[in-house]
Parts: structure tokens; sequence; C-alpha cells
């Protein structure tokens, strides 16, 4: 693999990044687990804005304040069981406001501030919802060019868009930060060790948000699920299958893995894509980490060697800053630059 400067790496290909962990965040836990429970977060007004979907049901978006002339439109998806105030959406939206874009987080469908009114709730592989979000922003503010961040599932999610979109993408340029682009190894990958603790965390709000929408009548009868079924689920694979995948279409939590991963997509992307990866992530392991053929030569993969999961921690021990939003920033500045856009509306 070539070693060389972040801001010099060429895309199409495998690099480096400058990214270096502080003495005291080695650990690929504490880089995951420290910036959750101990980073400050940013103070942002934030407005909201639910946003009716043409199927009947709805999702939400928090906006930053705009900028008097911003320099382009960025829109962050988050991760699984995440929000705005996950502190990665934060810190990002945070810097980028600071730089003048005018920055909104997605939730995808009942990760706002409310229950969505549907039975489906949202997947790694659900693409509609976001490019519906960004057809509707692109024609909203023609004048601006439109940016996109997504971490974890919202990251492949994100590159799975892109790749399906090829030319016709209306992003200028986009960034994925840990993203888990083969699911089924990431399934694996997080059922094992330590890393079941993450599992269960996650999968404890995911169960909640089913039993919440059982609780309000939301869940038909012909959906085959009990109370009791669900608190017996014991890993995203179990969740997947007896819910994830008939929820939403899918012929067995197999079919789900293949057709929802981003990789097989990441050929086709057809527009500027950094993705941001770290080789120990604790979520999941190498065989998510695509090879420079699977690339197209739009993107641009930057590993390090570590980093956790969208944690990336530098700074000391009792004031922690995370490496990534001034990263993403300097590539979507970088992008923005080369474009040569200007606001217009």
């Amino acid at each position: 693999m070539k070693d060389c400067r972040t801001d010099s790496a060429p895309f199409g290909g495998i690099v480096r990044n400058a990214y270096r962990p502080p003495w005291w965040a080695k650990n690929r836990h504490v880089q995951t687990i420290w910036p959750k429970f101990f980073r400050r977060k940013q103070a942002l007004a934030l407005h909201w804005e639910v946003l009716d979907l043409p199927d009947g049901d709805e999702l939400e978006l928090a906006w930053a304040p705009k900028p008097e002339q911003p320099e382009g439109l960025v829109v962050l998806f988050h991760g699984l069981e995440g929000d705005v105030h996950s502190h990665y959406a934060n810190d990002t939206m945070a810097t980028l406001a600071a730089r003048n874009y005018w920055v909104v987080t997605m939730h995808f469908r009942g990760c706002g501030r409310s229950v969505n009114r549907l039975p489906r709730a949202y997947h790694s592989g659900e693409t509609g919802d976001a490019l519906h979000v960004l057809s509707l922003l692109a024609a909203r503010h023609a004048g601006l060019d439109l940016f996109a961040v997504g971490f974890s599932l919202g990251g492949n999610m994100l590159l799975k868009l892109q790749g399906e979109l090829g030319e016709t993408s209306l992003l200028r340029a986009a960034v994925a930060v840990s993203a888990p682009m083969c699911l089924s190894a990431c399934a694996e990958a997080i059922n094992r060790g330590f890393a079941r603790r993450y599992q269960n965390y996650l999968l404890d709000s995911m169960k909640q948000g089913v039993l919440t929408k059982m609780a309000k009548g939301i869940y038909p009868a012909s959906a085959n699920l009990s109370e009791e079924k669900v608190r017996q689920l014991r890993s995203f694979r179990d969740f997947d299958h007896h819910i994830t995948a008939p929820l939403h279409g899918f012929d067995g939590v197999d079919d789900y893995y293949r057709r929802a991963s981003a990789m097989p997509f990441l050929k086709s992307i057809a527009r500027p894509t950094l993705i941001l990866h770290s080789e120990d992530d604790p979520f999941m392991d190498g065989r998510v980490i695509p090879g420079q053929q699977q690339l197209s030569d739009k993107v641009r993969l930057e590993l390090s060697a570590s980093g956790g999961h969208v944690g990336f921690v530098q700074g000391p021990p009792w004031r922690p800053q995370s490496w990534l939003p001034g990263r993403i920033a300097d590539f979507i500045e970088q992008q923005r630059q080369e474009a040569g856009s200007a606001y217009s509306g």
C-alpha cells in the first residue's frame, strides 16, 4: 500500500491517512467509547422539519443555522440508532457550519423525535428516502452545490446510493466514515468477544423501537411478531432475519445482507468520494475493506491502523477532540474549490 500525504492521495486508490492516535487512545475500544461518553458536544441551534414521504410516512430533518452566503449544502446521514445529537454528527455539523456551510442531518425513519407512522423502518441499504431528500433539497436550493456525509450504517447507505446513481448523482462529492460495506461480515464480527457489548447496546435500542411500535398498534397482525419473540432476539443476524428482512421485502437475512451491502456498488461511483476507515474498527473486520480493484476511479479509501468505530480521537483524555470533522471539512472544501462553485440563490 502506498503511503502518501492525504491531500495528494489519488482517487481510485488506497492510502494511509494522516491520523495518528494519542498515547492514551491506541486501544480500539477506547477510541470507540470515549467520544460518546466523554466528548463535550458543541452547542447547535437546530431547526427541525418534519418531511412527509410519498408512501404516507415521515422523517425528520435537523438544520443548523443558515449562513448568509453558504459555500454549499451538506447532508449528514447518521449511524445505526443514531441522530443529530450523536457525537460524530454534532461535531461535524458544528465544524462545517463554522466553515460557512449550511448543514442538515436527515434522520432515518423513527430515529428523530417521534415514532414514524408505518411499520417499516430503515436499514443499511435503504437509499430511497435519502434520494428523495437529496432531490428535494437540490430543487429547493438549486444555486448550492450539494455534498453528503454518511457515518457507519449511513455511510454504507450513502456509498450504495452513489453507486446506484453513478453519473446521475446529485452530489458534488461524498464522504463515508466507518461504513460496514459487507454486512454479513459485520454481523459475524460484532457477535464475537467484547464487540458483543456494542451489539447488545444497539440491539436493545432496536428492539425497544419495535416494541414501542407494537404498543402503538403500528405493526399488523400479519407481521407474525410477539413481544416475547422480539425480546428473545440475541444478535443483529436474528433481528435482521426476523424483522429487517421480512419488513422490507427481502427473501431472508442473507438476501438482505447481499443486496444492501455497499461493496458491489463502489465500482460504479462517478462522483468524488472519500472513504475513511480504521483497520481496528471493533464493529467489523478486514473483510469490509475493499481492494483497489473494487474501487472506481472516483473513490479514495483512506485507512488508518487505529481509530476504532467513528472514533479517531485526538487531544488529551480530559479534553478529547475528534480528527474526523476537520478531515471531512477539508475534503469537502477541496472538492468545492476544484469545482469553482459559487452560491447563486
